[in-house]
């Protein structure tokens, strides 16, 4: 075989390679008109290689994110070194739909592309190459372990009956919200709540109504916090709360209208409709507040203040330790 034959032989077992390999690969000149356009690319987009050629990339393809792309290809042509672009920085290059059978709910094609600056024998870059990589699987997995991850994270943070922060997690918050006032002296108040007469609750209509109170109780918090407040299962019935930058004043506030709201409600457990109270206890820090445990004495001491004055208020404790509480009347379904 002669030299000539056996060079053609080469350039033709490359064209050959280069239009079936399963990578996208396209080369484009200076101006970014389209000089190749392999088989993958026809593929993935419909267009053949013969319809595209010489025509430029960002005119044909008006949904590229030209700006920025562009951006990439002139360092390229300009420092002569490759660039990479993941598919965590940006999902695709190209807007290929998705046809892996693994990951068949991803609607478009993850991509990984290079970016390689093509010489002439004159050593001038002349043409840039990019090469498109399918990664859905590879991504679509990663981000599912990602989202499980997380999902288990949050589920480590939760208390499962009232799904509030169990209260490892809720004392982290305490933890750093302590933090922040030793460090800056910031504004915060902690309420811990009690649902009274919860053991006759749970002695006259069992257990399963007794849970049924605490997540009717939690629900009610859930949907008065504000989304830098902090809440969680403190205890069996007792629940905590961490509210920054906000006044021991405001904090009654808080609770004023969080203790009405439950007073007011019905808890339909079977054919039965149980009411129930709850009492609250405030702490604003202060300097008399040494650590985050004292904090939580401290609310703890309000919180028993406000059952030794019948149940069903709001206690304030100030570092004076003189309380004010507030408190309303309502009927109550259960007593001591």
């Amino acid at each position: 075989m002669s030299n000539d034959q056996s060079a053609m032989n080469e350039l033709h077992w490359l064209i050959d390679m280069v239009q079936t390999i399963e990578v996208g690969l396209v080369v484009l000149d200076r101006h970014y008109n389209i000089q190749l356009w392999n088989g993958f690319m026809e593929n993935h987009s419909g267009v053949s290689p013969n319809s595209i050629k010489g025509q430029n990339l960002f005119t044909r393809f008006p949904d590229l994110p030209a700006t920025w792309l562009k951006q990439k290809m002139e360092s390229v042509f300009m420092l002569k070194n490759r660039a990479f672009i993941s598919w965590e920085q940006r999902p695709y290059v190209f807007q290929f739909k998705n046809y892996r059978p693994i990951t068949g709910r991803a609607d478009y094609m993850y991509q990984n592309v290079t970016l390689l600056p093509l010489a002439s024998l004159t050593g001038q870059v002349t043409h840039i190459s990019v090469i498109i990589y399918d990664v859905t699987d590879i991504a679509i997995n990663k981000l599912q372990l990602k989202a499980a991850n997380e999902q288990l994270e949050r589920l480590s943070q939760t208390d499962g009956l009232t799904q509030l922060h169990n209260r490892r997690h809720w004392q982290e918050c305490l933890d750093h919200e302590y933090d922040i006032y030793a460090r800056y002296s910031g504004m915060a108040s902690l309420v811990m709540i009690d649902i009274d007469n919860f053991k006759h609750i749970n002695d006259s209509y069992g257990h399963v109504a007794g849970d049924k109170v605490i997540q009717h109780i939690a629900h009610l918090l859930s949907q008065s916090l504000r989304e830098t407040d902090c809440a969680g299962r403190y205890g069996g019935e007792e629940f905590a709360v961490v509210l920054p930058k906000t006044s021991g004043a405001d904090a009654m506030y808080f609770t004023e209208r969080l203790r009405e709201k439950i007073a007011a409600s019905v808890i339909l457990y079977e054919s039965l409709k149980i009411s129930v109270t709850v009492s609250l206890g405030v702490c604003e820090i202060g300097s008399h507040i040494t650590s985050s445990s004292s904090w939580i004495s401290c609310s703890d001491k309000a919180l028993y203040e406000a059952k030794q004055k019948g149940r069903n208020c709001s206690v304030l404790h100030t570092s004076t330790s003189t309380s004010t509480s507030t408190s309303t009347s309502v009927n109550k379904t259960t007593q001591d």
